[in-house]
Parts: structure tokens; sequence; C-alpha cells
């Protein structure tokens, strides 16, 4: 008897895995089901978020979006048959449909909505260049470096000599480095770049935009920083800071690790004193000791005095980010700029600060949002943010008792902000990394 040996000449079909191995199911049973402390965690949990959702959904899906006061929303309530052991339970969400405006806007003029709304837009358009190059042209990076002085010009209103006489404070000391970068060298040149701009903004800018303004007459009308509030006054403290802080903290940390004794001092002392003063302790001082320090006459607009504020506030913190990321970068990384001739800012734009910027990417954006939240404080120097605004709101006879919805409305509001700013970070880290495994 002869053995038949069998081998299978056709290729069997592909199976599709088990279900219980793939999909939600398989899922599931890896992450949520994979023991059985891992399955009562599970139960439990399960329960909890039945119970907390079943109390939250009915208060915020309440229909009471055309109520007129607390006491109609009550009264909506009570036909809908939504009444409790405490009385009525739902959201008055009327205050909100009522006084949003109020809320985006403050007592910015209604019929000049369109300014901000404006500006808003064209912040997008000139963070596009900076934050999505892959997307956008690079050509419109121009429009970023204008966009500062037309946004204050829309803002504020006015003359449109203002801000062209403010810009061309920069111009100068752009062109006041270039010439005495090659006749007295970087140190000096920097100085002067500094000192230049700070005497023409000083003594010249206003006497020369007044001038303008008299020969050519172009303006906006003028609206008073106390109708300022709300968001607008949130985004406005808030974008200035961001965006001002980073190259102020750039050149803070560059200057702490200076081989120059009076400028790592100066750079020491303010971050160490900057940040061992609480915020609120500065916006006191914007809000009231400088005006004891400035010429008798001297009108400082009580928001440009928080914006400066804010801003260094934010650069003492960023600076000590930057320096981190400096201290990261291995010493090769500097050897390797001396060794292919770069002088010292050359190897800076081109070696250090583009790896140093990317290992403080987390930090950078941390101190963003902490900013951007902090922004609320000067509802203590009596700026009416969304917070200052919603206790102007809550004194309103038809309001009074109000209290989640605005605050919820306003935590919803910094959430989208600030969650914005975290997922572009991640995608900034992912779009930058340079380990492939």
């Amino acid at each position: 008897m002869s053995d038949i040996a069998f081998v299978r000449t056709e290729i069997l079909p592909q199976k599709a895995p088990p279900v219980a191995a793939t999909g939600f199911i398989g899922w599931a049973r890896e992450n949520l089901f994979s023991g059985w402390f891992n399955s009562i965690l599970t139960v439990l949990s399960l329960a909890v978020i039945f119970s907390v959702l079943s109390s939250i959904l009915p208060w915020v899906f309440s229909p009471t979006w055309n109520g007129t006061s607390l006491a109609n929303c009550r009264e909506i309530l009570t036909a809908a048959g939504s009444v409790g052991e405490h009385g009525t339970t739902g959201a008055c969400w009327g205050v909100i449909r009522e006084r949003w405006l109020q809320l985006m806007f403050g007592f910015y003029p209604s019929e000049l909505y369109w300014r901000p709304i404006l500006t808003f837009v064209m912040l997008f358009v000139a963070l596009g260049p900076i934050l999505f190059t892959d997307f956008v042209p690079s050509k419109l990076i121009w429009f970023s470096g204008l966009f500062p002085f037309i946004a204050a010009w829309l803002l504020w209103g006015g003359s449109i000599w203002n801000p062209l006489v403010a810009l061309a404070g920069f111009a100068i000391g752009f062109g006041v480095f270039r010439y005495a970068s090659t006749a007295l060298g970087a140190l000096a040149a920097i100085i002067l770049a500094a000192l230049v701009p700070i005497l023409w903004w000083v003594f010249l800018a206003g006497p020369v935009a007044s001038g303008l303004s008299s020969v050519i007459p172009l303006e906006l009308e003028t609206v008073q920083s106390r109708n300022f509030g709300g968001f607008m006054l949130s985004i406005t403290i808030g974008v200035t800071a961001i965006i001002c802080s980073l190259p102020l903290g750039i050149i803070l940390a560059l200057g702490r690790q200076s081989d120059l004794l009076i400028v790592k001092s100066l750079c020491v002392g303010f971050i160490e004193f900057i940040r061992g003063v609480p915020l609120i302790t500065l916006l006191f001082v914007a809000s009231t000791l400088l005006n004891i320090f400035m010429p008798p006459g001297t009108n400082f607009d009580i928001i440009l005095r928080v914006l400066i504020m804010v801003t260094l506030f934010a650069a003492a913190y960023m600076a000590e980010v930057i320096r981190g990321g400096l201290a990261a970068l291995p010493k090769g990384q500097y050897e390797g700029a001396d060794s292919l001739g770069l002088d010292y800012w050359q190897a800076q734009r081109l070696v250090i600060m583009p790896q140093a910027l990317k290992i403080s990417i987390p930090g950078i954006v941390s101190t963003f949002i902490g900013v951007f939240k902090d922004t609320t404080l000067v509802s203590i120097i009596a700026l009416l943010d969304p917070l200052g605004l919603s206790n102007a709101i809550r004194a309103d006879a038809n309001w009074n008792g109000i209290v989640w919805e605005l605050y919820g409305f306003i935590a919803l509001l910094f959430f989208v902000f600030c969650f914005s700013m975290s997922r572009y970070s991640m995608y900034l880290e992912r779009k930058l990394t340079t380990d492939h495994h």
C-alpha cells in the first residue's frame, strides 16, 4: 500500500477577520473589557456618565431661547413640564439670545460692527502665511506685517496717518540698522535701531501725523476705548500679546545667554522681576501708576497700557520657554554652525533658533493659551471683558439671578479658541518632526 501525498494547487480565498477582533467590538474588548477589573470599571464609569448626562442634558436643551426675562423662562419651563424638586429645571437661554452681541462687542457702536468683524476676518488672512505655509501663498506675508496697523485703525478709527506714522518708525529703525551694522557693528546697530524709532514715536510722530491730517484729512469715526468690551476686547489683548511676546521672548532669551554683562544683567533682571510679580499687580500699575510718571496732560490709552503690560508679562515667560529649547540643543549644533563660518546672527537664524523653537512648541503654545485666558483679569481694572459684562448683564432686573448660562457660554467660547490653539500645536509638531522610524 503506497502513501499518496496531497499538495494543494490553488490559493485559499482570504477570509475576513473575526468579528470579535475588529471594529468597535474588537476595540471595546481590547480597551474596555480586557479583564474583570477593567470590565467593572467600565460599567461603573458608564453608570456615572449616564447619571451626569441625564441631569445635564435636560438643563441644556431647555425651550427658553425666546425667553425675555428669568421669570418668563420659568413660566416657559413650567408650561413645558420641566419642574423638579427644587422648582423649574432648565437653562434660561433667552439671556444669550438677547445679549450675545453685547458679549461679543461690548458697547461698541452697533452701526460700526462691520469694523471689528472685518478686522477679525483680516486676522485669519494675516495669520495664513505664518501658520499654514503649505496652503497659503507666501507673498501674503507683506499683509501680515501691515495687519497690526490696519487693525488698530479699523478698531479705534481716527486719522489714517496715525498708523502710517507708527509704521514709519519701524521702517526708520530698519534703515538705521542696515546702515549702522556696516559702519558701527552689530551691537551699536541694534541699540540705535531700538532708540531711534522710540525717539520718533515720542517726539515726532504726533506732530507729523497732525500735519499730514490737516493737509489730507482721511479718517474713520473715532471709537473710545471705554466702548471696547466682550470677546472683541479679549481677542484684541490676547492676539496682540501673543504676536508681540514671541519676538520679545526670543530677544530676552538670547540676551540672557549673552556674554555681554550689561545685556545679560538687564535681561535676567527683567525676566526674574516680571515672573516674580502677579499679572494682576502689573495691570493695577498699568491702570493707575503709569499716569503718575507721565507728563501732565498726557493721554495714555488704558487699553494700550494693558497691552504693553500683558505683552511684557508674556514675553518674560516666553523667554524662559525658549531658553529651555536653546539649552536642549546639543553642543554639536553650535559647533557645526561655527564650522560653516556663520556669524552669530546667521547661526541663530539658520541653525540654532529653528531647532530651539521646534523643541519649545508645546511650552510656547501653553504660554499662548495662558495669556489668552488671563485676559479675563482686565475686569479687575474696570475693563468690560466677557466676565465684566456678565456682571453688568446680571445687574439688569430681567436677568438678575442668571449665572450658569452666562458663564457657560463664555467658557464655551474660550474653550473653542484655546482648543484650536492646542490642535494647531500638535499639527505643527507633526509637520516639523524629523524622526522617521
